[in-house]
């Protein structure tokens, strides 16, 4: 099994993010927690150090999803240069921690390993469902290749595949931007059949994030951007990732 780090990004948590660590902590013992609070006001932090996260950062300031899963990734790989991928956890509780030990055996043999949610026959409203779908088939058109579920945050994704091809974006469109990227980068993409389930309200913005998604979709289309050139330098020159508790050094797997 890969040695892994499991990174939850979070956003005013304080209610679930105790249940997320114990779910992860009871189903892979081995697995190095990061909880990465992105400016909480609620005591998300102080929630999670008390569940036992193994480290726990904050952003000074609410910076995005995007920013805080390569925050994540930075710490992961810094504290520990032995690990070979990150697994990435929604802090709301949508994701099962049941699911983490098929999301690794199937990333033994992949680069990335994608949850791909439930939907008919589960309680998802039918308006994200047709959203959903809308956007599933317009990712894999820039992908080039089918992908069930693109945004879905449930991810195993090796520590080679975040060197070839870096993170980017700020809030929710980077999820969705390094599933094209990594797909026309050539990467081996899995994925994971998980439930589909529903916690506190979404911190998704129907209109702001949604037009990012949107945007970057367009932005990737396959007539506008050529494949990922995998030879091509990954270093970023953007500025450092600062917390209240950390200061990231310059790093390979984001911007």
């Amino acid at each position: 099994m890969l040695r892994a780090a499991c990174v939850i990004p979070a956003y005013q948590a304080a209610d679930t993010i105790a249940a997320v660590v114990q779910g992860v902590r009871s189903q892979c013992p081995d697995l190095v927690i990061v909880v990465v609070d992105d400016g909480s006001r609620d005591g998300t932090s102080a929630a999670a150090i008390a569940c036992g996260a193994d480290h726990v950062l904050h952003h000074a300031t609410n910076r995005g999803k995007g920013r805080a899963l390569v925050t994540g990734f930075v710490q992961a790989f810094t504290l520990d240069p032995r690990i070979e991928a990150v697994i990435t956890v929604d802090a709301d509780g949508q994701h099962d921690p049941a699911c983490l030990p098929a999301l690794r055996e199937e990333l033994e043999a992949a680069d990335l390993v994608i949850g791909a949610r439930k939907r008919r026959g589960t309680s998802m409203p039918m308006h994200r469902r047709v959203a959903n779908a809308i956007s599933t088939r317009a990712i894999a058109w820039c992908a080039g290749r089918s992908i069930r579920d693109a945004q879905c945050g449930f991810r195993g994704i090796r520590r080679t595949l975040l060197e070839r091809v870096p993170h980017e974006g700020e809030r929710y469109e980077a999820e969705t931007a390094f599933v094209i990227r990594a797909a026309r980068a050539g990467a081996i993409i899995a994925e994971t059949e998980i439930p589909t389930r529903y916690g506190p309200p979404s911190h998704f913005r129907p209109l702001r994030d949604a037009a990012r998604v949107v945007a970057t979709i367009w932005s990737h289309r396959p007539s506008r951007t050529p494949a990922c050139d995998s030879s091509a330098p990954t270093t970023t020159a953007s500025s450092p990732m600062v917390s209240t508790a950390w200061s990231a050094p310059p790093n390979r797997w984001g911007r």
